[in-house]
């Protein structure tokens, strides 16, 4: 017998469509793009920098000692507005999106959820303006209140602001910014959470909150960290509003109810740039590359910690 030699299959290649070709590399681009900008504005912010970290009072007039000196109160009132606004913004932003989304009538929650996303479309100049003539004279009693009453807590001791222009009050309005953005996300995270979760902490005798907090919580948990962070990132680099609420001292205190305030870094910026002359510019160079730095840490923390619990989660 004869063996009969069988032919190989053909290899048939599929011919990429001009529509695939121009996709794909559309998306490519895209994406590259976004890496090249980041790279860009760090190359700039370094090479605009060199120059401040060695500067001295007898260089720039906006030292007195170093720059370190200079950008060490600046960075302590970003991270202490940015963690009071944090603390007043999250507890707020849970309650609002578990009402939408497990306890409101449905055209409620619809209506709400739009007002809520409202908020984020504010210019940050009316948020300040609102501050400075609605919530400051508002709060400032309070703040009387508490001076008197619960003045030997660090926190509320000092002299009180006669104006309400304090720290406090400038983390009040980055609190009210900044709850639309975790508000958003809490709420698409809840919505996730698997209905067999919460039908069967319900079937167990559960209530309605000991379900959401054994089933919803703990489903959602890096989510809401995740959200937290976004939020934290948008409260570090707010600045007009920060800067026309604020009474600025430029001190490094605890204190909240006092006109001895410590100010920001992107409101520093802000306020002093127009004024600015030589090396005076690369310090505030050198003060928005701190920030920067702190900023992407903040969302390089984020997201390891929604990679450690992603498994877990719906965040991803």
């Amino acid at each position: 017998m004869t063996a009969t030699t069988v032919p190989a299959p053909t290899r048939i290649v599929a011919k990429k469509r001009a529509g695939d070709i121009w996709f794909s590399g559309t998306a490519v681009a895209a994406g590259s793009m976004i890496m090249i900008t980041l790279a860009a504005v760090a190359i700039f912010l370094i090479v605009q920098s060199i120059p401040a970290f060695a500067a001295t009072a007898e260089d720039a007039s906006l030292l007195k000692t170093n720059f370190w000196d200079y950008v060490g109160p600046l960075l302590f009132g970003t991270v202490w507005a940015a963690f009071l606004a944090l603390l007043l913004a999250v507890p707020l932003s849970l309650g609002v999106a578990l009402f939408i989304t497990h306890y409101a009538p449905r055209r409620l929650a619809q209506g709400l959820g739009y007002v809520v996303d409202l908020l984020a479309a504010v210019p940050s100049v009316v948020f300040g303006l609102w501050g400075i003539l609605v919530l400051a004279p508002a709060v400032q009693p309070i703040y009387a209140w508490l001076n008197a009453n619960a003045g030997w807590i660090p926190f509320f001791g000092g002299v009180v602001s006669p104006t309400g222009r304090t720290i406090l009050t400038a983390a009040m309005v980055l609190a009210v910014m900044v709850v639309p953005i975790i508000t958003a996300i809490c709420r698409e995270i809840f919505l996730q959470t698997p209905v067999l979760h919460e039908e069967a902490a319900l079937a167990l005798g559960a209530t309605r909150w000991e379900m959401v907090r054994m089933a919803v919580l703990p489903f959602g948990r890096s989510g809401i960290v995740s959200a937290s962070m976004l939020g934290l990132g948008r409260a570090l680099g707010e600045t007009m509003a920060v800067a026309m609420v604020l009474s600025v001292s430029k001190a490094v205190t605890f204190e909240l109810l006092t006109s001895t305030n410590p100010s920001t870094i992107a409101a520093n910026i802000a306020l002093t740039f127009p004024e600015a002359y030589q090396i005076n510019i690369n310090i505030l160079i050198a003060t928005g590359l701190i920030l920067f730095v702190v900023t992407f840490a903040v969302n390089a923390l984020a997201r390891w910690f929604v990679n450690r619990r992603k498994e877990f989660s719906g965040a991803n």
